[in-house]
């Protein structure tokens, strides 16, 4: 069923007047209504994109009719093929901007189209070309069961809300399945296991880039964790604290402003991905490895250590040769904080996916850990 708002969207492109001056033909009229019938392939409904008024503008044989209930469909369904149909409300905990789906740039899209007499190839063109959304794809037909079908669909517009150009070589991380993947030449060529957000401290989705390895990284501690915690042990004892490399600083209201100094004893580890992001999050090595073990793994309190951060930078650092591991551990026991510039900065994705392909390419399915699943199947509908 149409919600009452895109059927007054839908009522308002219809009987615009610019509209029906399109250069539509018949045959371009029937390939865009091909496409909105094929709307279920991409885990959409069909009928939220007005094909029975299309039909009927088909059969009355009215140019006019026929222009404006064909674009009125195409930019329907372009809207969102290009930044999906979740609306912003139900992408809890997703930061980053969708991508760019404005009327204006969608028209010159749509023009492009018809002018090469393929408006559904421009339709096309708008869906993410990123492997992963093709599993996701081939799965949703042999999804039967209802809720296997309706996650299926919610990951298949979390696509759609991702950017459409990642990088050449750029890092993903997705929070559900606790891993990092760095893709190079389109394909994922490295993966490592990560630790995440507590559920009261959740991991948010966005994109970076990185653009430093950081040597025995200093970590100056955000104010929750201040008051959750180590504010306590500093007023209860500063010898303790000062032992585990703490260091603070007390403002003219009492807050304690803490840091703790690169060591054995630091929460970063030895070694700290810079990403510069509003949201003080980063990949970071770690003290405690034992929590690789675990198969559910959101224990932080919102940045990701992750396992084997030593392998991955190097790979960042590859074309930095005298950065050897050697060089990095000898770096690493002097405590004293190094920062490498990579050379070339690489893009980084943070993502919130509960279905994808395995390493053998086979649909798994991750846990739901932030209850994020719900407010976008209920916004797909169906």
């Amino acid at each position: 069923m149409i919600s009452p708002m895109r059927a007054f969207i839908l009522s308002l492109l219809i009987s615009s007047p610019a509209l029906a001056q399109s250069a539509w033909t018949d045959a371009a009229a029937r390939e865009t209504l091909a496409a909105v019938q094929a709307a279920g392939a991409e885990g959409l409904i069909p009928a939220d994109y007005a094909p029975e008024k299309l039909e009927a503008a088909l059969a009355s044989g009215d140019a006019a009719a026929i222009a404006a209930a064909a674009e009125a469909s195409w930019m329907a369904l372009a809207k969102d093929y290009a930044a999906g149909r979740t609306p912003e409300s139900a992408r809890v905990g997703w930061k980053s901007p969708p991508p760019r789906s404005d009327a204006d740039w969608l028209k010159a899209k749509l023009a492009a189209g018809l002018e090469s007499g393929a408006p559904g190839a421009a339709l096309t063109a708008l869906l993410p070309s990123h492997p992963w959304y093709g599993k996701l794809k081939e799965g949703l037909p042999a999804a039967t069961d209802p809720a296997a079908r309706a996650r299926l669909r919610a990951n298949l517009d979390r696509w759609r809300w991702m950017p459409r150009q990642m990088g050449d070589r750029y890092l993903m991380a997705n929070i559900p399945s606790f891993e990092v993947d760095l893709w190079d030449g389109g394909k994922p060529v490295a993966r490592h296991k990560i630790i995440v957000g507590k559920t009261s401290t959740p991991t948010p989705q966005f994109s970076a880039v990185a653009t430093a390895v950081i040597i025995n990284p200093d970590w100056t501690l955000p104010q929750s964790i201040v008051k959750e915690s180590v504010g306590s042990l500093i007023r209860r004892s500063p010898g303790a604290a000062r032992a585990r490399g703490y260091r603070w600083t007390s403002g003219p209201d009492g807050q304690l402003n803490v840091t703790q100094l690169p060591g054995a004893n630091n929460s970063l580890g030895t070694l700290k991905i810079e990403m510069p992001n509003p949201y003080a999050i980063y990949f970071h090595d770690t003290p405690a490895k034992q929590l690789f073990a675990k198969p559910v793994r959101a224990f932080s309190h919102g940045c990701m250590r992750t396992q084997g951060i030593l392998g991955l930078a190097l790979r960042l650092l590859e074309d930095q040769p005298d950065w050897t591991a050697t060089r990095i551990d000898e770096t690493a026991a002097h405590n004293e904080t190094v920062r490498v510039p990579l050379t070339t900065q690489i893009p980084v994705h943070v993502a919130y996916f509960t279905v994808l392909p395995d390493r053998n390419g086979v649909l798994a399915t991750h846990p739901d850990i932030y209850g994020r699943d719900a407010p976008v199947i209920a916004a797909l509908g169906g």
